[in-house]
């Protein structure tokens, strides 16, 4: 007598048609910008994308703009953004990445915790790894959210 299969269990439980995910990290000036925009790039308008940081530096890293710039994802005009507790609120997915205890909590959202090297003072040689990780992350994401990433 065999055992029957059993269903994978979905990383991100009921996401509506179009889910909602927040990218945290400390300044917003790297790794969540980096999630943020290869989410953006690759799920298109199927995904609303957020990111923002528990203490928003001045300016996006310039290797992070430069690393991006060469798979083709233009950020120069992005800018660091202060974590809300609306921004949390208004999210199905969030997303953080070093900033810890500082994201507030709400039921019924799913929470994930990216550990990924800190870009921030590193030049774009460092970065390039990095980036190629978050993609990694974020088609993974695409999949668990049900969502073909684009070509």
């Amino acid at each position: 007598m065999s055992t029957p299969a059993v269903p994978p269990v979905p990383a991100v439980p009921s996401v509506p048609a179009v889910p909602s995910v927040l990218f945290v990290c400390v300044h917003n000036a790297g790794r969540s910008q980096m999630a943020a925009a290869f989410l953006t790039h690759l799920g298109g308008d199927r995904v609303q994308v957020r990111s923002a940081g528990s203490a928003p530096a001045g300016a996006v890293n310039p290797a992070v703009v430069e690393a991006l710039r060469e798979v083709g994802i233009d950020i120069s005009a992005e800018i660091p953004k202060i974590l809300t507790v609306e921004a949390v609120q208004s999210s199905d997915v969030v997303i953080t990445m070093g900033c810890g205890d500082a994201c507030p909590f709400f039921p019924g959202k799913t929470y994930l915790d990216w550990k990924l090297d800190d870009p921030a003072g590193q030049g774009v040689d460092a970065v390039r790894p990095i980036r190629d990780r978050i993609e990694q992350r974020v088609r993974a994401l695409l999949t668990d959210l049900g969502i073909r990433a684009a070509a």
